[in-house]
């Protein structure tokens, strides 16, 4: 069970995350904090593993309070923001992922499964949880025969109605499962979201060029052009800002 802190000074935003939050399993959301003095007293008190926390707050923003908590005390953190900019900022703090306001569903999924899996590694009784495996292999019907896709082959991901489609060594594959669950499945040091309908491998991209709505156009290196939308743009940014460490 994932114990869960909400920090927002508006109401309806408190109210709207606590109810997302409540309709999934394995979440118990243990606090809400209207203000970040409010919080700074109370998360060493109630102890949560992850915050959901606004950036903007009068008095005390929510990068001021993840910075006064002290390093055992600081929980995981999402941030709430409507400004993107202040998103990289703050990495530093245990931020495991950021979320734009309004908030998209899709990305409200992907936080949660982010700090679901980092959770092992920040609560030190589950210090000696064995390391998360990735699948390797997708299992593909063709036809009357079954073809097996191997991970390190795909080069990205698009979602086609009820389907997902693994571009592959220069063919496509089609499984039956959402761009939602297959994130789950991929290693996120290698596989990237860029938007609603895709998802690439890392290593794979040749050309990034930002637009004046702060989307940007990708360009892979089989010369295939992406489109990487506002909302997940910036998590892009900080993975490509990281030293490369995938294959």
């Amino acid at each position: 069970m994932m114990r869960v802190a909400i920090i927002d000074d508006e109401p309806l935003a408190r109210s709207g995350v606590r109810a997302r939050l409540e309709e999934r399993r394995g979440i118990e959301v243990v606090a809400d904090f209207a203000d970040g003095l409010a919080a700074l007293e109370g998360i060493p008190q109630c102890r949560p593993d992850l915050v959901l926390i606004d950036i903007e707050m009068p008095g005390m923003d929510g990068l001021k309070v993840l910075s006064a908590l002290k390093p055992e005390e600081r929980p995981m953190a999402i941030l709430l923001t409507a400004y993107d900019q202040f998103a990289l900022q703050a990495f530093s703090l245990d931020v495991v992922d950021y979320l734009l306001k309004p908030i998209d569903d899709d990305r409200f999924e992907e936080a949660l499964e982010r700090a679901h899996r980092a959770l092992p590694y920040r609560r030190p009784s589950l210090a000696g949880a064995p390391k998360e495996t990735y699948t390797q292999m997708f299992t593909v019907r063709v036809g009357a025969k079954q073809v097996f896709v191997r991970t390190v082959d795909i080069s990205w991901i698009e979602a086609d109605g009820d389907y997902a489609v693994l571009h592959a060594a220069g063919k496509r594959f089609m499984v039956r499962e959402s761009l939602q669950r297959l994130a789950g499945q991929l290693d996120p040091a290698e596989f990237v979201r860029v938007h609603r309908s895709a998802i690439v491998r890392i290593s794979q991209l040749s050309e990034m060029r930002c637009l004046s709505n702060q989307d940007a156009l990708l360009r892979l290196q089989d010369g295939t052009p992406l489109r990487a939308s506002r909302t997940y743009i910036r998590q892009l940014r900080a993975l490509l800002d990281k030293p490369a460490t995938y294959s």
